[in-house]
Formats: structure tokens, C-alpha cells, sequence
């Protein structure tokens, strides 16, 4: 069966929001269109490849009354979609349920990146019918593997295909149309267990599965994995084809992984920052979390301004001016979630010869 890719996983989706890249390019203040929240600080896992290690996992939680205030405020503004996940693990957060059900009422796109362990019946039951997509980390095909990479106990493995599971009963039950998903990390621990792993995720219900590179973070403690190759994976998408069928698929990120095994960006500039944004446990607005700690990419802080003022403030002008003059790029994360966006961006601004021959 050919593998296909529904949801972008592998690419960007900015061409379906056509007036905001147009009020872009004629200069205008534009809010951004996605936003990533990290509800929790703290995390159960101590994963070999957590690219936010740096962050210390501290016990700190965004509070939930002032966010709920600002999620109003954002949608009001032309937020349209936020995505939970983050320094730690965003179920740790007590109210992480009212959030989601929050954002869905004031008419935002909802979706969780999570390990799992945690999305539990309860938990469930309230998520599901608010969000657009549930991600669920697990980086493994046996309990044993599991438990050292994630660096957890091995019944974790267990608990959270058991979760996967009851989250899909509950879905087919009432009908609800998020996508529930698995994403593995590929590392030459976990290889020979693709395959375990992918057979799992379909008979537990889940929509499909992910396997993607691993990505250095500038920032990160950890570089165990920072020489990992692709070049000879090129073919896992085939040698998995026959797990896929109309009600599950697999999505190797062969792009990705081409990109992380040249190294170096193809673009200079980054354009993308108009259009996203990332909240931290603590209520810092930052321009790129790439660069968390980074004074020169903090806009503000929820708890003390709105979004607009933080948005339309000097901070994020100097900022924004400092990335569009001096940042170079080239040397950012390879496979930040924004670069096939900023190679869009970087086509429209720059566009060859002959474009009016369609």
C-alpha cells in the first residue's frame, strides 16, 4: 500500500492560510496562526534524546486561570490552533484537561504531544472530544528497550499501549474525529523494533504512526545521538508498507531525514517567526524555542501583559529586527519545526523567473 502522508506530517500547511501570508508580505503585523504551550515543567521520563533537557525538568506549572484568560484573548486575535507538549510532560499539569476544553469553546484547534503514561480513561474521556490530534511519544517495540531509552520503568510500556488502546475504544464509541497517534524517534537502539512497534500502534487502534529523525538541540545536555545517519533507512517505508491499511498508516519522514543527514539549512534568513509562537511553564512568551533562555527571543510574560501587548510590543520589534538582520539561520536546529515553512516563505519572497507560466 503507498504510504501517505494525510496530515503534512513531513511538509507545512502556511499555503492553506493564504490572507495571513499576504498581510505578511505586505508588511503588516500578523498574529501568529499556531502556538506550542508547555503546560508542565516537570516530566516522568528522562528520555536519552530529550532535546529540552537543559530546561532542569522543574516541578513548574502554567497557571491555569491567567492562560485561560489569554486563550480567549489569542483566538480573538487570530490564534487558531495550540499544541501542548513541551519541557516536560504536559498531563503532569492538574488542570491540563480544563485548557483543552477551554481553548475548544472559544473555537481553537487543540492537540497534545504527550508519553502517554498519564492518558489514562479520565483523562480521555474529556481530551478527545476537544482536541484535533493526540501525539503519543514511545520510542520502542519491547518494554525492555523502552524503559532505556525513555529511562522509566519498563511497565510504562504497557500502561501506555493499554492507554492507546481505551483512548480508541472511546473514540470509535462516540465518534470523535481527533487522530490519534504514535511517534517514534529512530535511533540505532530502537531500529530493530520498528517493525513491533508499528504492529502494536495498529492492533491498539491507534490512526497511524510516525517515525522521524532525531534532531540536535543547539541547547541540549544530551549528544549521545548526534552523529546518527540515515542514509541506509531510506527503505524502511517500504519494508513496513504491508502494516498499513485504509484505517492505519505509517509515515516514515524520509524528508527529514534526508535534511538532518546534509546538516545545513538552506536558507539564510528565518521568516517564520511572524506566524508561531512558544509559552513556557512560567508564562514567557518566546519567539523560537530554539533559543529558550535567550533573552533577545523573550517577548513578554502572560502573567504580566495580554498577548497583544506582548505581540505588538518593542521587545518582540527589536527582536523580531535582530532575526530578520543578524540571525543567521543556516546554523539553527536542523529540522526545527519551521523549516519547510521558512523555505516556503523564503520562495515567495524570492521567486525565480517565468512564475506567471503556471
Amino acid at each position: 500500500m503507498t504510504a501517505v502522508d494525510e496530515y503534512r506530517i513531513d511538509s507545512h500547511k502556511l499555503m492553506y492560510h493564504v490572507e495571513r501570508v499576504y498581510r505578511w508580505l505586505q508588511g503588516e503585523l500578523i498574529y501568529p496562526i499556531y502556538m506550542e504551550a508547555s503546560p508542565s515543567g516537570a516530566c516522568n521520563h528522562r528520555c536519552t534524546f530529550c532535546g529540552l533537557d537543559f530546561m532542569g525538568y522543574r516541578p513548574r506549572f502554567l497557571d491555569a486561570e491567567v492562560f485561560e484568560r489569554r486563550l480567549g484573548e489569542m483566538a480573538g486575535l487570530g490564534l487558531k490552533s495550540i499544541m501542548y507538549g513541551g519541557e516536560g510532560e504536559p498531563l503532569l499539569h492538574k488542570e491540563m484537561a480544563r485548557l483543552i476544553e477551554y481553548g475548544k469553546k472559544v473555537g481553537l484547534d487543540n492537540a497534545l504531544t504527550t508519553n502517554g503514561v498519564l492518558l489514562d480513561m479520565t483523562q480521555a474521556e474529556r481530551i478527545l472530544p476537544c482536541t484535533e490530534w493526540i501525539k503519543v511519544s514511545i520510542n520502542a517495540g519491547t518494554p525492555e528497550t523502552y524503559a532505556d531509552i525513555h529511562r522509566t520503568k519498563a511497565g510504562d510500556f504497557d500502561t501506555v499501549i493499554k492507554n492507546v488502546a481505551a483512548a480508541s475504544d472511546i473514540k470509535k464509541k462516540h465518534g470523535y474525529k481527533c487522530a490519534l497517534g504514535m511517534q517514534m524517534i529512530l535511533l540505532p537502539e530502537n531500529r530493530h523494533e520498528a517493525r513491533l512497534l508499528a504492529i502494536k500502534a495498529r492492533d491498539a487502534g491507534a490512526d497511524y504512526l510516525t517515525i522521524k529523525p532525531y534532531s540536535q538541540h543547539p541547547l541540549s545536555r544530551t549528544t549521545v545521538h548526534r552523529d546518527v545517519r540515515y542514509e541506509n533507512e531510506m527503505s524502511l517505508s517500504e519494508d513496513l508498507s504491508d502494516l498499513r491499511s485504509p484505517t492505519f498508516s505509517i509515515v516514515v519522514r524520509a524528508n527529514a531525514m534526508r535534511k538532518w543527514d546534509e546538516g545545513k539549512l538552506p536558507f539564510r534568513r528565518c521568516l517564520a517567526l511572524p506566524f508561531w509562537s512558544y509559552v513556557d511553564s512560567t508564562g514567557n512568551v518566546w519567539g523560537c524555542s530554539c533559543f529558550l533562555g535567550d533573552d533577545r527571543f523573550l517577548y513578554g510574560n502572560l502573567l504580566d501583559n495580554t498577548f497583544e501587548e506582548i505581540w505588538a510590543g518593542e521587545k518582540r520589534r527589536v527582536s523580531s529586527r535582530w532575526v530578520e538582520e543578524e540571525l543567521d539561520a543556516s546554523n539553527c536546529r536542523v529540522n526545527c519545526r519551521m523549516n519547510e515553512i521558512n523555505k516556503y516563505l523564503c520562495e515567495l519572497n524570492n521567486p525565480p523567473g517565468h512564475v506567471n507560466f503556471i
